[in-house]
């Protein structure tokens, strides 16, 4: 009988992607997974794609922390999530949410997977401890890990941070992201920059960037979100936005493999520059531990901050022809190492250490 997964998401960002990816290449290796979603309704779209892979999905209606005013809302939430494991028989929970396992209180075991953290956005977003109002946060996000069976991180760089800034005394387990390749119909190759993400955010560095499109002579295409969920806005004055992409839309930009550029300054992993990647887009990123981690040798990196440094980046892959196709090759390349079947098999391994029966002085005598 085929293990009974339950993993939580939400259909706002890229926790969505990740979730429905490895959802859907679990059952290859005995596991039954069903999606839990909270926050906000998937869209008919998101809905369709999982129906259409044979995943069940059950909206909570229950809501997501990082929309939440304090901790009550979150601490019903995660024992409405108790109660929904115990009443359909799951065996194993895989939280994208670990404030949800802050009670401590579930009877399966529970993976808590830390793709982001308020405290550590807030640090590298502001450089200060985050204010009174938000702490409640990183009390409860703590308490999750702690409660956890096992806490996993997206690389071993952001698995240190998490170890360092929560006083874990076990270092999480890095399980690198993937994501099931978009699907391209590759064009003649475009003259001009591309980014994507959560624009409004402001660790995405979106002002440094319009400054850099403001001295180039191609266009610097950024497709997401400017404005966020607490009304967040960053206004662009040389940047072309494109708002928020389909998966369609967005494969149709990068299959002319424009020249990719992240200037974040916070990303535990950054699921848009592996679809970039893989699209075959040579890379311009941040000089971060966890790019390094992931592209060195596949990217050029630029530090933090340095807009004379993205700039040059960027005009000296467009004034040679070869060294771009040559970057956007090993990008591609470095690509096919990050898959959705990689983490399922990566993550199945983690579920059955966990389900495995504990072995007792009985049972090893009986051995």
């Amino acid at each position: 009988m085929a293990t009974r997964v339950l993993i939580t998401a939400d259909a706002v960002g890229g926790v969505w992607q990740y979730a429905t990816d490895l959802a859907c290449a679990l059952p290859a290796l005995g596991f039954e997974p069903t999606v839990a979603v909270l926050g906000p309704e998937p869209s008919a779209a998101q809905r369709a794609a999982l129906d259409e892979a044979g995943i069940p999905l059950i909206e909570t209606g229950l809501p997501l922390d990082w929309l939440c005013d304090g901790p009550v809302p979150v601490r019903e939430a995660g024992k409405a999530l108790c109660a929904l494991v115990r009443e359909r028989g799951f065996d194993l929970v895989h939280c994208n949410m670990p404030t949800l396992a802050a009670n401590g209180a579930f009877d399966v075991p529970v993976v808590a997977v830390a793709h982001g953290c308020l405290a550590t956005w807030w640090d590298a977003a502001n450089g200060t401890n985050l204010p009174p109002d938000f702490r409640w946060q990183r009390t409860l996000t703590e308490q999750g890990f702690r409660a956890a069976s096992r806490v996993v991180a997206p690389t071993a760089a952001f698995a240190a941070v998490i170890q360092t800034t929560y006083g874990l005394t076990d270092l999480p387990i890095p399980v690198h992201n993937g994501r099931r390749p978009l699907t391209i119909d590759a064009g003649e190759e475009s003259d001009a920059v591309f980014t994507a993400g959560r624009l409004w955010d402001q660790v995405k560095q979106t002002r440094l960037l319009d400054r850099v499109a403001a001295r180039l002579s191609v266009p610097f295409h950024a497709a997401g979100a400017l404005v966020g969920p607490h009304g967040e806005q960053v206004p662009v004055d040389h940047l072309h936005p494109l708002g928020l992409l389909g998966e369609a839309e967005l494969a149709g930009w990068l299959a002319r493999r424009p020249i990719f550029v992240s200037a974040a300054r916070f990303e535990p992993f950054g699921l848009a520059v592996l679809e970039a990647a893989a699209a075959g887009c040579p890379l311009v990123l941040t000089d971060l531990p966890t790019f390094r981690e992931l592209w060195d040798g596949a990217a050029t990196f630029v530090a933090p901050e340095d807009e004379d440094g993205f700039v040059a980046a960027i005009e000296a892959l467009r004034a040679d022809p070869a060294a771009r196709a040559v970057m956007g090759a090993a990008a591609q390349q470095r690509a096919e190492r990050y898959t959705p079947a990689a983490v399922a098999r990566d993550m199945a391994a983690l579920y059955a250490s966990l389900l495995a029966p504990v072995a007792t002085p009985e049972r090893s005598a009986a051995a």
